[in-house]
């Protein structure tokens, strides 16, 4: 053994990211300058009012928009370096998407539904349902998995798409507004589902207004006018 510590690599890491982008005569500038690396399981919430950038944030890191400065890696792919077709594939193997909204197809099953991001890769046959089969278990809805969206709970539904994020093996789950559909009582039960995901290793970025939504992640980071204002990480490091 030599000793030596090898490096782990980021899952996002971000150096002077800007979008600016013109509305009539006025630049926006939906991110202003943005530094921040978020490691392997990790649970970060990404909070901020309206407008302020954390949904920009959150496309450019998930490859959904592209930056107009500075530098972004996804599990240490520079994203300005992949093609179309590669950045494609990186969404679809190392990243995982929860909306705020289901995004159910409505005359599916939930194992069918979960099965969609198995077929744009060119995944069928026994290993698409077995792993479809895991994901819904995973999710606690082994029991479920026949059923269609419309005979299930909105949580239920949210559920099924959180197994459907799940069953690709991503890297790092995208979840924006996930409890926004949601009552009180079944975003909790949501939450605590993304606390056991991570608990197991998978690392979170979750966007959110609420500050008792964020209240479940490990690691909060305020946006503010394109800036991070705050970064509970660099608190809890100061004070250590």
């Amino acid at each position: 053994m030599s000793g030596e510590t090898r490096a782990i690599t980021p899952v996002i890491e971000a150096k002077g990211l800007y979008r600016h982008y013109h509305q009539g005569s006025e630049v926006v500038k939906a991110l202003d300058g943005v530094d921040v690396t978020i490691m392997p399981g990790e649970f970060v919430a990404v909070m901020g009012p309206s407008g302020s950038g954390k949904s920009t944030f959150m496309n450019i890191c998930g490859a959904l928009d592209q930056p107009t400065g500075g530098m972004v890696k996804v599990a240490g792919r520079d994203l300005s370096t992949l093609s179309r077709d590669e950045l494609a594939d990186l969404r679809n193997e190392v990243i995982g998407f929860v909306f705020q909204q289901f995004n159910l197809l409505p005359r599916t099953s939930a194992l069918q539904n979960t099965m969609l991001p198995l077929r744009y890769a060119g995944i069928g046959g026994q290993e698409a349902t077995d792993r479809c089969t895991r994901a819904l278990a995973q999710v606690d809805l082994a029991s479920r998995m026949d059923h269609h969206p419309n005979e299930l709970s909105g949580g239920q539904q949210q559920r099924v798409a959180i197994a459907r994020a799940l069953v690709t093996n991503p890297t790092l789950i995208f979840a924006d507004e996930p409890t926004g559909a949601l009552d009180s009582a079944t975003s909790v039960e949501v939450l605590k589902l993304f606390q056991k995901l991570n608990a197991d290793g998978m690392t979170i970025v979750m966007v959110t207004h609420d500050a008792d939504v964020a209240a479940y992640a490990g690691r909060c980071l305020h946006f503010m006018d394109g800036h991070i204002v705050r970064d509970t990480a660099d608190e809890r490091r100061a004070a250590s």
